[in-house]
């Protein structure tokens, strides 16, 4: 477990603050930065996988976000099934997938391109697009979209 100084925890607070921001129902995320910004100070240092799901309407507007799996320190299970009721439940009609790797290695495995295809098959049958899948490793991030795998 890290330890941090007041003077950094203060730092961090001010950093949820504003991830909070980027989280208010209404506001468009506009670029993989944007999102990108967000995701890697929320997910950063967690010592465990963890997967969630970014919901977004038809002009790219923030509806919900929530974490949905939490693994052990090198893997998560993701069920479908559950992604696509949170979907549903929200109306979304754009999804960004994000998850960490508590390893510092931010390369998608197999299994992480597999279950962004799988999904992305899904989603297209209920006419939602999944726009993104983004890694986080520490102070780095990979989006599968970048890279042409989405």
């Amino acid at each position: 477990m890290t330890t941090f100084t007041l003077r950094e925890t203060r730092i961090l607070d001010q950093a949820r603050n504003i991830i909070s921001r980027c989280y208010q129902r209404g506001v468009q995320l506009c670029s993989p930065d944007d999102v990108r910004r967000c995701v890697m100070y929320e997910m950063a240092l967690l010592e465990h996988e963890e997967f969630g799901i970014i919901l977004l309407d038809n002009q790219h507007q923030f509806l919900h976000r929530e974490m949905l799996f939490r693994g052990s320190l090198n893997t998560v299970s993701v069920h479908p099934r559950e992604v696509i009721k949170q979907v549903l439940r929200h109306n979304a009609a754009a999804v960004i997938l994000v998850h960490n790797h508590p390893s510092g290695e931010a390369e998608p495995s197999k299994c992480d391109i597999q279950i962004t295809k799988r999904l992305q098959e899904l989603l297209q049958m209920l006419d939602v697009r999944l726009l993104d899948h983004f890694i986080v490793a520490g102070a780095e991030t990979v989006s599968l979209a970048e890279r042409g795998l989405v």
